[in-house]
């Protein structure tokens, strides 16, 4: 009787194993956000209004713009006038593979996948198709209804891989009058032609394309990793009172430079997208691209810089910062935010250098008690005008001294007598 339930164990043992999910393959690029990552803005990670892929399909918030989905879907086909049949059986041959793309297991059967695939695909098709067209009647998504469905489509955890949106779309649209899916896309994003031509990136889906926005174009070499870790950089209110002088500058986002004092950080407009589109960025680096985390390093870097509402608004004045939220302090808070959500992990070379030569400039013995000198007597108006009265008042002393040991020395002058 023992064996016989040792046996039944060993047998429910073996099935909870053969359900077991594989490790993570090459493939994978679409990930979960971690509870510890998610909790810090749960809404930078999920989506407002509407769901794209497996992750977030079956929450009801979303299920409003189901109906829309369908009925751009089928206005896409008809646009095309591809068979359906066509269309399900390449979504049928890609469904194993699409699978490969997720960090989690995707808890659907392959009719329920397919069926998600090919709506959320003609449903992205026929949006981007009606975004560059000039005529908006009949286009449900206006206003902040429209902007909301842009931002959703950026996140990490709302994504269909890139590769098959674009072997989806190449069999449905043969026509040379159609143009590629990736200046499609490009143009729904930034309102704008491609300027790669015939040569456009690899990218991997929209989060990804993102990042690629915000790296500098070719042929800019992409720093290595530098091999020291950055144990502390002072803020820009500390660098300031140093002698650092801030000025906007740079080709593109992340180009920081350091020269005769002065520290180049190009412009950044801070808004309501800013935080989304940078949390993001970053957790797809944090899983993807561990080596070649830049979007990561300049956000660090800015962090170390902003740790108050002062040194936001030096940032200002510079006109390296645009805050578009309002409200100095909130750009303070976005940015200590976000440095808590990313793992302590070494710079670029770039920046590491960078953030070398202005930790020696500062403490360099003539910078630091310049610096010193203005946080402790110059920081505020009510202490330079009180560092300034008793300067005053102590030159006024000595002046008198002087003066009256002057005095004194003349009264006593014709009385000496000098001996021969």
């Amino acid at each position: 009787m023992a064996n016989q339930n040792r046996n039944r164990l060993a047998i429910h043992i073996e099935e909870i194993l053969d359900k077991a999910i594989s490790p993570l393959t090459t493939k994978c690029c679409i990930y979960r956000v971690p509870h510890e990552i998610r909790k810090l803005n749960i809404d930078a990670y999920t989506p407002k209004v509407v769901s794209i892929g497996p992750y977030h399909h079956d929450n009801p918030k979303l299920k409003n713009m189901e109906g829309h989905k369908l009925k751009y879907c089928k206005e896409f086909r008809e646009r095309v006038q591809t068979s359906l049949d066509n269309l399900v059986t390449l979504v049928q041959e890609l469904e194993t593979e699409v699978r490969l793309y997720y960090s989690d297991n995707i808890e659907l059967s392959s009719e329920e996948l397919v069926k998600l695939i090919l709506v959320d695909s003609c449903f992205i098709f026929e949006l981007f198709f009606t975004s560059k067209s000039t005529d908006d009647d009949g286009i449900p998504f206006k206003g902040w209804l429209k902007s909301s469905v842009a931002f959703d489509l950026l996140l990490l955890e709302n994504q269909l891989p890139f590769d098959v949106l674009d072997k989806l779309y190449n069999l449905a649209s043969p026509s040379p009058n159609f143009p590629s899916f990736f200046d499609l896309t490009y143009y729904y994003f930034r309102k704008c032609d491609s300027p790669y031509g015939d040569s456009p990136p690899s990218i991997k889906h929209f989060t990804d394309m993102l990042r690629i926005f915000y790296l500098p174009p070719p042929p800019y070499r992409l720093p290595p990793r530098e091999d020291e870790l950055l144990a502390h950089l002072y803020s820009a209110t500390e660098l300031n009172e140093a002698g650092i002088k801030f000025r906007k500058g740079g080709s593109h986002l992340l180009d920081l430079s350091f020269s005769h004092s002065y520290l180049e950080i190009p412009n950044l407009n801070v808004g309501d997208d800013t935080e989304i589109f940078f949390r993001n960025m970053i957790a797809l680096e944090q899983f993807h691209y561990l080596n070649e985390s830049y979007i990561t390093d300049y956000v660090r870097f800015l962090d170390y810089l902003i740790n108050t509402s002062n040194d936001v608004d030096i940032l200002i004045r510079k006109g390296i910062i645009t805050c578009m939220l309002g409200d100095n302090n909130a750009v303070a808070e976005l940015f200590n935010g976000l440095g808590k959500s990313i793992a302590r992990r070494k710079f670029n070379s770039d920046y590491f250098g960078i953030a070398k030569e202005l930790k020696a400039y500062y403490e360099h013995p003539w910078n630091n008690a310049k610096a010193t000198l203005r946080r402790d007597y110059c920081r505020t108006p009510w202490k330079m005008a009180a560092s300034l009265a008793a300067i005053g008042l102590l030159i006024l002393t000595v002046t008198q001294t002087v003066c009256s040991v002057l005095q004194v020395q003349m009264s006593l002058g014709p009385s000496v007598k000098t001996h021969p």
